[in-house]
């Protein structure tokens, strides 16, 4: 019965694409991938700014609602996962890049100043609580975080966000670079684990949640550890030159 029901549905779907040419499939296919590519860039960009997190959600899953829609309607479009991994990859960036781009470009914002110090006292009191702004560059005091701030806002994520949007066009260059910057990624995340550990006696210090704090915040961020993978297993001839 469920092989007939799913046989069914496969001549549906064909039936949809029937009669088209090589190029007209070639051009729907692409009209649908970028359809649904658009959504999916609007939920991303507004869950990459923290506030507007909840807008974003529903986009992305229309988005990715429109090009599982086109795949079922025979349409050749990129696969699902390859379409996570990317997104999932552009949105690790644009959050880390954003909330240390505050502290180390826009630490005396309005912004920044209310949520920050609200997100040191829950969590982390050492760095982005007590003695905010006191450095001459301003923002979090601990040691270690403006030189990790630096390396991940101007190297590490620029280059993750780069390589998951070559990554999501089908490049095998995009492929090859997501998986050396999410190798960038396991470096930074342990890197930075470590330095808080090193001073976690100044960090969480009087916090309302301290360790259960930070890794129930942090937790997210270990986007590379779930595309390593995945990367090293594919199959690269998916990828095009």
């Amino acid at each position: 019965m469920s092989f007939q029901i799913s046989r069914k549905k496969d001549e549906k779907a064909d039936s949809r694409t029937t009669g088209l040419t090589y190029d007209q499939h070639e051009e729907e296919s692409r009209k649908a991938q970028r359809k649904s590519d658009l959504w999916m860039i609007a939920g991303t960009a507004f869950m990459g700014t923290y506030l507007l997190g909840l807008i974003g959600l529903p986009l992305f899953l229309y988005g990715l609602h429109l090009s599982r829609k086109a795949q079922q309607e025979g349409l050749t479009v990129r696969p699902l996962l390859v379409t996570l991994i990317g997104y999932l990859v552009i949105l690790d960036g644009f959050l880390n890049t954003v909330g240390w781009a505050l502290d180390f470009l826009a630490s005396h914002s309005l912004l920044d100043r209310v949520f920050f110090t609200a997100w040191g006292n829950y969590a982390d009191n050492g760095a982005y609580f007590w003695q905010y702004n006191d450095l001459y560059i301003g923002g979090a005091s601990a040691p270690g975080e403006k030189g990790w701030e630096a390396v991940g806002i101007f190297v590490v994520f620029p280059m993750r966000v780069a390589a998951a949007i070559a990554f999501l066009q089908m490049k095998r260059w995009g492929h090859q670079w997501l998986t050396v910057t999410c190798w960038f990624g396991v470096v930074l995340w342990i890197g930075y684990i470590s330095n808080m550990t090193m001073y976690a006696d100044l960090r969480f210090d009087g916090t309302i949640l301290p360790v259960l704090g930070w890794w129930a915040y942090d937790i997210m961020f270990i986007t590379p550890f779930l595309a390593l993978p995945f990367l090293h297993t594919v199959n690269r001839e998916i990828f095009s030159d």
